[in-house]
């Protein structure tokens, strides 16, 4: 009769053969196994003829390839008169890419399926740990780790990682937790679980590659970074703060009443990253996220739009914009990058609920005027509005100097000075100086010389307003040689 079988072969041992998978075996003549490299074999029934896949492995390209194939051949058999009994390590739906898919198409198909569960690897590996999964627990497969630049998991979480099965693998997905986890944090090898070789090696991170256990048989259990290391953990502590038995203050608070802080912190921020310090940048970034959390906890309150949506609509913007990157649109270095985003965005503008809306209206008019009159010159110059050579800019700035000298009242003072300021601004851009950043360092150095000079004035006993011009500028160019 044409069907499918499908038979867990257990986590190795072959005392833990279901009662049902060794009645399977017995009673067919013969079995397809994904791998014969499973320690199980070794007891099937003698009499049973094996076949496996093996030889896929050897010929593919990737794994999605081979078990494609595996697929393809085993619904073959299936819909033979004889049908076919395909066997696999474990469980048919735990950590096994090819069941789920013959199922599913079986079903389609019309074929005839029967599933003969098996004991996982699951198993063996919590009692090796002695670890229960719940209350939770992050189940990853190492492949998918290995291409990863993060780790797709809270790290907060318990996790554990199969199909270690290499030392290169071990050595990828290192690399991935590398991003994440301390080289020093400790791990746990398990080789062979539930079998007569098991093994359980007590490691450091950085140590996980360099096992001589390792093999097809082997999981990685990664204990937990600690608490509050999550977003959800700290998106959960902001919920708590707005919920009934939170923060008063924190409950009165509304997206308007918010406004400044959030403005207070994107420039305490910003002047970290203008420091180089490190633990204040860190710090500050903390700082201006709880402002975004909590403007995102108290949309998801008035059902306006919640932390989910806020992150799917700046990750699919991302994909969206970066074609060369997510795609096979091909571009030509930075200017080319830069050429297609601005036409993706004027795409998006056509499209959207206002289709009027310009090439600089999407700069916010609250950025500093530096800032914004350099965004604004940034995307003038992605669409061709700019001059040819940085000369054009320096001639402009001889001819907005001169048209300063000879203003005739205050309007055309101001509106000057600004063509001035804006013409060195464009400078800036063209020589890939922050404008914003360029003033703020100016300022932060006229402080600290101006501090020298308050100083040096005091150490002699007198007040800076009773001292003479060059006195003071003997000071700032004393100020001016300290380190």
């Amino acid at each position: 009769m044409p069907g499918i079988t499908l038979v867990g072969l257990g986590p190795g041992d072959p005392a833990k053969l279901t009662r049902e998978a060794w009645d399977v075996l017995v009673s067919t003549k013969e079995v397809w196994l994904r791998t014969n490299q499973h320690p199980t074999v070794a007891g099937l029934p003698p009499e049973l003829i094996i076949h496996s896949f093996d030889e896929l492995y050897e010929k593919g390209e990737s794994f999605d390839e081979v078990y494609a194939a595996i697929v393809d051949k085993v619904l073959e058999m299936g819909s033979l008169p004889m049908g076919v009994v395909y066997a696999v390590p474990g469980d048919p739906f735990v950590a096994e890419a090819t069941c789920p898919d013959i199922a599913q198409r079986a079903r389609n198909l019309g074929l005839p399926l029967k599933i003969v569960s098996g004991v996982s690897f699951l198993e063996p590996v919590f009692a090796a740990l002695g670890l229960d999964p719940y209350p939770r627990l992050v189940l990853t497969d190492a492949i998918e780790l290995s291409q990863a630049h993060v780790p797709e998991f809270p790290p907060d979480m318990p996790v554990l990682i199969a199909q270690i099965y290499s030392r290169m693998v071990a050595a990828e997905v290192k690399m991935t937790l590398n991003s994440v986890y301390p080289d020093e944090h400790p791990v746990r090898l398990v080789h062979a679980a539930g079998t007569k070789d098991e093994i359980i090696e007590d490691v450091q991170l950085y140590e996980i590659d360099r096992s001589e256990h390792i093999g097809l048989l082997t999981v990685l259990y990664v204990p937990p970074l600690g608490a509050g290391t999550s977003f959800e953990a700290f998106q959960e502590i902001v919920a708590h703060l707005r919920a009934p038995n939170g923060c008063p203050w924190d409950r009165e608070q509304t997206h308007e009443s918010l406004r400044p802080h959030l403005m207070g912190e994107s420039y305490e921020a910003l002047a970290a990253m203008d420091s180089g310090d490190p633990a204040e940048m860190s710090e500050e970034f903390g700082d201006l996220l709880l402002q975004i959390v909590l403007n995102a906890q108290i949309a998801s309150e008035e059902g306006e739009f919640n932390m989910a949506d806020v992150l799917k609509g700046i990750y699919d913007k991302i994909i969206r914009r970066h074609p060369h990157v997510f795609g096979d649109v091909k571009l030509d270095g930075v200017q080319g990058v830069l050429k297609n985003w601005e036409k993706l965005k004027a795409d998006e503008r056509s499209t959207s609920l206002n289709p009027d809306k310009g090439l600089l209206d999407g700069v916010p008019l609250a950025l500093p005027a530096l800032a914004q009159a350099q965004e604004y010159q940034d995307r003038a110059a992605r669409v061709g509005f700019d001059w040819k050579e940085v000369s054009g800019v320096l001639d402009k700035i001889a001819e907005e100097i001169q048209e300063v000298r000879e203003v005739t009242n205050e309007q055309e003072l101001i509106d000057e000075l600004g063509d001035l300021f804006f013409a060195l601004v464009n400078l800036a851009r063209w020589k890939k100086v922050d404008a914003e950043f360029a003033l703020r360092s100016t300022s932060k150095r006229f402080k600290s010389r101006f501090n020298f000079v308050e100083q040096g004035a005091k150490k002699q006993g007198r007040k800076l307003s009773d001292m003479s011009i060059d006195e003071m500028e003997t000071l700032w160019q004393e100020a001016k040689r300290q380190p």
